[in-house]
């Protein structure tokens, strides 16, 4: 040992410090491998599946003779040929992966071509003579709601009389809105590599966010035990939800194609497929009643919600219910009702998406603190600040959970003052007055979002640490990298646990065979779970190389302190990579397993009651739009967020994920629109249809900043916060400046009625009707 240096900095990459991305630098040189880059093995088949034409219909004929002879084919796989049990649902058993006897939405897999190339694949799917007897096709919500058409029984929250309160309140007020649903549209789509191994072992890469569901359904539809089937991903590019279940189809038939063949096969899809074959965001109609009184203060509140489907449960159980309890925002709600209808329909099952069904609980009440501002002839921000969650009191969700943690308010206050929202508000309507065809708009809506999986079980996570003798660490955990940060978060919680440069911790691709049983890397849980178990295998291998310098040594436990890159023994150091070496040579195991479980939380599914999430996370934004009210076309020229992260543990991750999120929503809720026609085939199912915000949709202006008091109060990973999904709901502010700038043209004495995404067609319809509404209105005046 020696003594001490001088020089005593801190590691490189320490948490709660700003560091690059681990793909950074490899993404902009086009060095990162994804799935499709890896390098074709000999022998590799193409997979294409063909599809359902019809959204519902019997199965009558399915010949697939002339398939099997065209050329370059090797196989065609069909549900008869599934040696286990052909389905890939997460939870209900309901998801064939090829459909048998019956379809029920159009892009349904019928069957698979496993060819030399993709091109004679996709050629030789089109020789099939496919005979169907159509059926009727639900497709739409209120087509849902009239049939009585469900995949899951409704659901109901209730607190108080909401239906007494609403009538005997001195004003009420009842709002409809329809809320469109969302493509991922992800960079990298859906793609699957399977392997044959021994002993009819194999091996996946799957583009997916679940790796262990991606293993249970191969073995399943197999016949396999799990340990048989092994899946990793190193990177995906993009996932946002929608590669957590479905993956699942497309591993599972590049899989069986080996398992018939003995040869590699690769599926991959391409863009228009993709979005004909999978789930996307669920969307909603939803009724809102409230009842107020002259402050706005709301009384009473129901809501019901119906949301589409599609053919099958999915996660519609979870996305459904997180919408219930996302429906109260930052609001209490004294009496109130929460209504759920889960409808089935002749269309692509939806499935989890940022925020899962959070986003559209949300934009409920923001809709409705608008419209009862505008109603009273109120800021809306009044009105929202007047039905605030408290501190000591009026503080217990609907659901039973006590709000412990609330900083709205605050978040609230400081931003009102940064973004100078007043003063903004006031110019704006000057300017409206004096324009007559471009209009503005303004609104901060402010975000609370619940942090855990409602489904318990799913709270827990894995980790696989192992340090080298030269010092150097690899670990491994069961998150998965979208491209949201997380292998770098949790890279820097164990370089901050062993005081060592981040440069000295590899990274190591998710493997089901390094870390088992793992959850989805999902419902922003992803650092909080995998961090702490990161950790936790970090401080098994800490405590050991402790108590085993501590007798080597002879000296105290508690006189030995991990600095950065050594160890400081009493009055003495010895590097970190020495004290290894050391260890090693004493035989002391330099590998652990950590394992962390989400304390506190509970929920009664039956109920709807108890304590679903750890903590909350904050945040809120003022968006500024301006409208064409000649043309509907409409932009967000201006942006201000101030975002709670707790304490961050990497700030420039964090913030690249508050403006990635407020974009993508602001995406949902202006241009992205899915349009299904009468038949349920969906229409928009490319760029050129369907419309993803471009670079120059982001606002002008985009203030965003972390909210510097920010510390959780509960002991997830270095006091940080979640701050995958949160952020997306921001981007309400944009939508409700857009209704802002509307109700102008009534000079804010009308709220329009706007669904989502405010298109321009909406935006134009809108402002049609407010002015049709206002001319009525003028004529009866002058009538009388």
């Amino acid at each position: 040992m020696r003594s001490p240096p001088a020089n005593t900095r801190e590691i490189q990459g320490q948490v709660h410090s700003a560091h690059p991305h681990d793909s950074a630098a490899k993404q902009v040189a086009g060095d990162a491998l994804y799935i499709d880059d890896i390098a074709e093995p000999k022998d590799l088949l193409h997979l294409y599946i063909a599809q359902s034409e019809k959204a519902h219909a019997k199965l009558l004929k399915m010949d697939v003779s002339a398939v099997r002879t065209a050329p370059g084919v090797v196989a065609v796989l069909t549900a008869e040929d599934v040696p286990g049990v052909n389905d890939a649902a997460p939870l209900a058993g309901d998801d064939p992966v090829f459909a048998e006897g019956i379809v029920e939405y159009a892009g349904q897999s019928l069957f698979a071509v496993a060819a030399e190339t993709m091109d004679q694949a996709r050629a030789a799917a089109k020789l099939a003579i496919i005979e169907y007897e159509e059926l009727p096709a639900i497709v739409t919500v209120e087509q849902a709601m009239e049939a009585s058409s469900f995949v899951l029984p409704p659901r109901e929250i209730r607190r108080g009389d909401a239906t007494k309160a609403i009538t005997t309140a001195k004003h009420r007020l009842r709002q409809r809105l329809e809320i469109g649903g969302q493509d991922h549209f992800y960079l990298e789509g859906h793609v699957a590599l399977a392997l044959p191994g021994e002993d009819g072992d194999i091996f996946v890469h799957s583009s997916t966010q679940h790796p262990t569901e991606i293993q249970h359904n191969v073995a399943k539809f197999l016949d396999l035990p799990d340990h048989s089937v092994t899946v990793e991903i190193r990177r995906m590019g993009g996932g946002f939800g929608g590669k957590e279940t479905q993956g699942a189809w497309f591993a599972a038939i590049a899989a069986l194609a080996v398992k018939m063949t003995g040869r590699p096969a690769k599926i991959r899809l391409d863009r228009d497929d993709d979005m004909i074959m999978t789930g996307k965001r669920h969307d909603f109609v939803a009724t809102v009643e409230m009842g107020f009184d002259d402050e706005g203060r709301v009384s009473g509140a129901e809501f019901i919600f119906a949301s589409r489907c599609g053919r099958s449960v999915d996660l519609s159980a979870s996305i459904n219910d997180r919408a219930m309890f996302h429906a109260d925002n930052c609001y209490y709600f004294e009496n109130v009702t929460i209504i759920s209808h889960r409808c089935k329909t002749h269309t692509v099952s939806n499935t989890a998406f940022r925020g899962f069904g959070g986003p559209q609980g949300m934009l409920a009440p923001e809709r409705m603190m608008d419209a009862i501002a505008c109603y009273l002839g109120k800021d809306p921000l009044e009105v929202r600040k007047s039905n605030l969650y408290g501190k000591e009191t009026r503080n217990v969700t609907p659901y039973q959970m006590t709000v412990e943690d609330n900083i709205a308010p605050e978040i609230i206050t400081e931003l009102e003052k940064s973004a100078d929202y007043a003063a903004r508000r006031n110019a704006i309507r000057a300017f409206n007055r004096m324009s007559p065809y471009l209009k503005k708009g303004i609104a901060l809506t402010p975000v609370k979002f619940g942090i855990s999986f409602t489904a318990s079980h799913l709270n827990q996570a894995g980790a696989l640490l192992h340090v080298y003798t030269d010092g150097s660490a690899m670990i491994n955990h069961g998150g998965t990298e979208m491209g949201q940060g997380l292998y770098i978060k949790v890279a820097q919680v164990v370089a901050e646990v062993l005081q060592i440069d981040i440069e000295r911790v590899k990274i190591t691709a998710t493997r089901t065979d390094k870390v088992p049983n793992t959850s989805p890397t999902a419902a922003s849980s992803g650092a909080d779970l995998n961090g702490k178990a990161a950790e936790a295998a970090a401080l098994s291998i800490k405590e050991r190389l402790i108590t085993f310098a501590a007798a080597h040594y002879d000296i105290a436990a508690d006189e030995i302190k991990f600095l950065p890159n050594r160890v400081r023994i009493g009055k003495d150091e010895i590097s970190f990579k020495d004290l290894v070496q050391l260890a090693y040579m004493n035989r002391i195991s330099l590998s652990a397993t950590g394992y962390y479980r989400t304390p506190k939380i509970h929920y009664d599914a039956t109920t709807l009651s108890g304590r679903p999430f750890y903590y909350f996370a904050y945040g809120a934004a003022v968006s500024e739009v301006i409208i064409d009210t000649l043309t509907g076309e409409n932009k967000v020229v201006a942006v201000d967020i101030l975002h709670d992260t707790g304490k961050s543990l990497n700030p420039a991750i964090d913030l690249g994920q508050i403006e990635g999120g407020y974009i993508q929503g602001m995406g949902w809720l202006t241009t992205e629109e899915l349009y299904f026609d009468a038949k349920g085939i969906l229409k928009t199912h490319a760029p050129s249809t369907y419309k993803i915000p471009a670079c120059s949709d982001r606002p002008a202006i985009f203030n965003m900043k972390i909210f510097e008091r920010g510390e959780n109060i509960e002991e997830t990973i270095f006091r940080s916060k979640a701050v995958g999904e949160p952020p997306f709901m921001l981007a309400i502010s944009a939508f409700n400046a857009i209704a802002d700038a509307i109700s102008s043209v009534a000079d804010y004495h009308l709220y329009p009625d706007l669904d989502a995404p405010a298109t321009p067609e909406r935006v134009l319809m809108a402002v049609q009707k407010i002015t049709e509404t206002v001319h009525e209105s003028e004529l009866t005046e002058a009538a009388q």
